[in-house]
């Protein structure tokens, strides 16, 4: 699957790769990866990026030139010296040009940019990189920290952007990457502190204090495990600013989360993340076998759950694909820090969590807290409105349908102002949702007299209907509605007269009234 030479920098650029020149931007696809020596025959790389071993500097100029002429999309190479040259014949040629650090080993970076290539980008892919690159951004943002994370041999398997000022990552980050695994040195210190001993042994976090007199700075880790055996590291340093304060608990959730993946990387028959993500929405919507998804997240198909929704408001939609994909991610973090076995999905428009093992009888505070806080990170990180819908507790996984179900329709009931709701507190708003949504699809079921108003607003640019509902909604407080609609008492009469003249409503009798009430807001609505 192609990926573009922008997604490719996102996951492997910097500290190992910098960009010199790319005359056709950072959107070309990028089909491979080609490895060649300057001694070797030409030969055709159709939108491969290359890289170039055995020449650097202004003694590569001749294979750029000649990679270009056989549809290479990017040409690596090697250099701190000589680069004007290079860039320039990169540019007469067409063909965008990385500079490789010198210290990054050739075959660190060929893997990492196969895994990315075959990941897609690292849109999904757990059995590859891509995935843990994900995950270690989103950790850097929610804890405002730079992130690495490493397996149990210290070796780096991913690691968050510094898009900030270099001097901010110390000596210990820039070599773990630069070398792709931690330096002797530095892991010997930790060793001798117990670090590694409370990684091992504990799913607590670590705190690792400043060493500046070693070129350390703060950091937190937290070890990454499978029951009791241990699969990696998560690190975070700090930078510039403090480590965020729910730092460490950010932490728990993920390193949850990268035992999934690191998990399913070493089992070669074990499904990949769009497989996996495919599974849990066959199980909201009813299409997977429970016990199906049991089996293959370990979870106890008897045990009760709960769907909690987040959906995206008022982005557009280039806006909200990207917001859906990033928010994916802060939901699962989150998620499995509420619940170890949550399971997490974006399905359609919306994004899904799936808990476990959740109470029967009210949401707890920890649940409604951990919604919010998806919906301020998101916020404030993003700039777009998230809003958590929390269906109601069922008793086994079949029935996690109709919590999702439940979670829709809160979502649907939800005005502006709320960050979460539960499906208790909207159960009128959300009933009377479904009962329009009936009425609406009802043709035959049509008041005539609702029809005739309704036609006369449209015919004279006139409001009666919105009159009538502020009437209707106030009980027949002329006074209370007036005020709502900043008119006078005696506008809103006539208003109300008029309506009853022109459309023949009925407004004194029970059941009338109660008809015309439930057919004008179903017309308000389908006009908003």
């Amino acid at each position: 699957m192609d990926v573009t030479l922008r997604q490719l920098l996102i996951a492997v650029g910097e500290p190992l790769v910098d960009v010199l020149v790319a005359p056709a931007g950072l959107d070309v696809p990028v089909s491979g990866l080609a490895i060649v020596d300057p001694d070797d025959d030409p030969d055709r790389h159709p939108g491969h990026l290359v890289l170039v071993i055995g020449a650097r500097g202004r003694d590569a100029v001749r294979t750029v030139r000649g990679l270009a002429r056989r549809g290479a999309a990017a040409v690596a190479v090697k250099g701190d010296r000589a680069l004007e040259d290079l860039r320039a014949a990169a540019a007469e040629a067409g063909v965008a040009l990385l500079v490789v650090r010198p210290e990054v080993r050739w075959e660190h970076l060929e893997s990492l940019v196969r895994d990315v290539l075959d990941d897609g980008g690292g849109a999904g892919g757990e059995d590859g990189h891509g995935d843990l690159f994900s995950l270690a951004q989103t950790v850097a943002l929610l804890t405002h920290g730079i992130v690495s994370i490493e397996d149990t041999a210290s070796r780096v398997l991913a690691y968050s952007r510094s898009d900030g000022d270099a001097a901010e990552v110390d000596e210990l980050r820039r070599l773990s990457i630069l070398g792709w695994q931690g330096p002797p040195d530095y892991l010997r210190l930790l060793r001798e502190w117990g670090v590694f001993d409370r990684l091992r042994t504990s799913e607590d976090v670590v705190h690792v204090d400043e060493h500046a007199e070693l070129g350390l700075r703060r950091r937190l880790a937290v070890g990454i495990h499978a029951g009791q055996r241990p699969l990696g590291t998560i690190w975070v340093q700090e930078g510039a600013t403090p480590l965020a304060e729910r730092a460490a608990e950010v932490l728990v959730g993920a390193a949850r989360v990268a035992a999934g993946h690191l998990i399913r990387r070493r089992s070669q028959q074990a499904p990949g993340a769009r497989w996996s993500r495919d599974l849990v929405a066959g199980l909201l919507s009813g299409r997977a076998s429970p016990d199906l998804v049991a089996g293959t997240f370990g979870l106890d198909e008897h045990a009760t759950a709960l769907v909690v929704g987040f959906a995206v408001r008022g982005a557009d939609r280039a806006a909200h694909e990207l917001s859906i994909a990033e928010l994916t991610d802060v939901v699962s973090v989150h998620a499995a820090t509420y619940r170890r076995a949550a399971l997490t999905a974006p399905h359609g428009a919306r994004v899904y969590a799936v808990l476990p093992d959740v109470p029967r009888d009210r949401a707890e505070p920890a649940l409604l807290a951990m919604c919010g806080e998806v919906a301020g990170i998101s916020l404030r990180r993003t700039g777009v409105r998230v809003q958590a819908g929390v269906g109601s507790t069922v008793g086994c996984l079949a029935d996690v349908p109709a919590s999702r179900g439940e979670a829709d329709r809160v979502l649907d009931a939800m005005g502006g102002d709320p960050d979460v709701a539960v499906f208790s507190d909207l159960r009128a708003e959300v009933l009377l949702n479904q009962t329009l949504g009936l009425l609406r699809e009802s043709p035959d079921l049509r008041d005539p007299a609702v029809t005739l108003l309704v036609a006369y607003d449209r015919d004279h640019g006139s409001d009666l209907v919105g009159s009538v509902v502020a009437w209707l909604d106030a009980m027949g407080d002329v006074r209370a509605a007036a005020q709502r609609l900043t008119v006078h008492p005696n506008t809103l009469r006539y208003r109300v007269r008029r309506a009853v003249e022109i459309g023949g409503l009925q407004l004194t009798d029970p059941r009338a009234r109660l008809v015309h009430h439930l057919q004008l807001l179903a017309a308000v609505r389908s006009d908003s």
